[in-house]
């Protein structure tokens, strides 16, 4: 009987070796390990949780960027496309109100909203101004705030796809599109742009986006610097266009007025089933975008 000599034995350990590294780097290429998700704050969506403000930041002279701290190490816990809602007692009154936050599910520990502060004694149909977001602008460093949710029907999955539900009751129903749209008025803004990031983020995502943003004066658009960048980032994939109602320059390159059956003719890709228009602004805005979008053949239309 061969007794097996110390090569023979070597390379019987180098092959083990091997084989078992190439199996483990087809298993890691095949099945690679899904990262963990961070824990996140809103685990139940009825449950209200006390939110700390940690910074505060003057964007113009009625917006403001709105810093909470979150658990260390947590999101908040919102799918791409959800919103959340912030409450406070005012003057005896429980006021409630939807906001979409600026930053992403990766940015741990914090979360920020960026919100216009609507002021009383402003617009004579409004005397009252907006209760909440003054209420938030009044608040110090280290003040507290209930937050909960998340809220919403529309939930973007990745790479085109979406989940959308017709009421919060109905299953949601799965559809693919390869180009978005968009319409947004004032702090509309938010959810087109949580949209668009993350669009954006995953780099085998291919989806096109075209963005009408209305605003009353071009000095009101809100991150226009983000949103100007990202075009010249990606000036094959995300294309925006404004209008303002007044205060536009003689070298203002864009539209004025309302949102109009031209302007989506001219700005948002053509109806087709592969195309979804996403609204997000005042009712009356959205209700009458609604009806051009109609007028015009597109069957896919979403208002947050």
């Amino acid at each position: 009987m061969m007794t097996p000599n110390i090569t023979t034995i070597g390379l019987c350990v180098a092959g083990a070796v091997v084989v078992v590294s190439t199996a483990y780097v087809v298993k890691m290429i095949l099945f690679p390990k899904k990262k963990s998700k961070a824990p996140v704050l809103l685990k139940e969506p009825t449950v209200k949780y006390p939110v700390v403000l940690i910074d505060k930041e003057e964007l113009s002279h009625d917006t403001r960027r709105f810093r909470f701290k979150l658990p260390s190490g947590h999101s908040l816990g919102l799918p791409v496309g959800y919103h959340c809602y912030l409450s406070a007692r005012i003057n005896g009154e429980l006021v409630v109100r939807p906001y979409t936050p600026v930053t992403s599910e990766r940015e741990l520990g914090f979360f920020d909203l960026v919100i216009k502060v609507y002021k009383a004694n402003v617009n004579p149909r409004f005397p009252d101004g907006g209760k909440l977001s003054q209420h938030l602008d009044s608040l110090e460093i280290g003040d507290a705030i209930d937050v909960r949710g998340p809220g919403g029907l529309l939930e973007y999955q990745g790479r085109g796809h979406f989940a959308i539900k017709p009421d919060k009751k109905s299953p949601p129903k799965m559809s693919f599109y390869r180009r978005v749209g968009m319409i947004a008025g004032g702090t509309g803004i938010t959810p087109m742009l949580q949209l668009v990031r993350e669009m954006f983020y995953d780099k085998n995502d291919s989806t096109n986006i075209s963005l009408i943003f209305a605003n009353q004066s071009p000095d009101d658009i809100l991150l226009r610097g983000e949103i100007d960048d990202m075009s010249l980032d990606q000036p094959n994939r995300f294309k925006r266009w404004y209008t303002v109602d007044r205060d536009a320059t003689e070298d203002w390159k864009f539209s004025t007025g309302f949102v109009s059956e031209q302007m989506i003719r001219d700005h948002l890709p053509p109806p087709g089933d592969d195309v979804l228009v996403v609204m997000c602004g005042p009712p009356p805005m959205t209700a009458a975008c609604i009806k051009t979008l109609e007028a015009i053949g597109y069957k896919n239309h979403f208002a947050y």
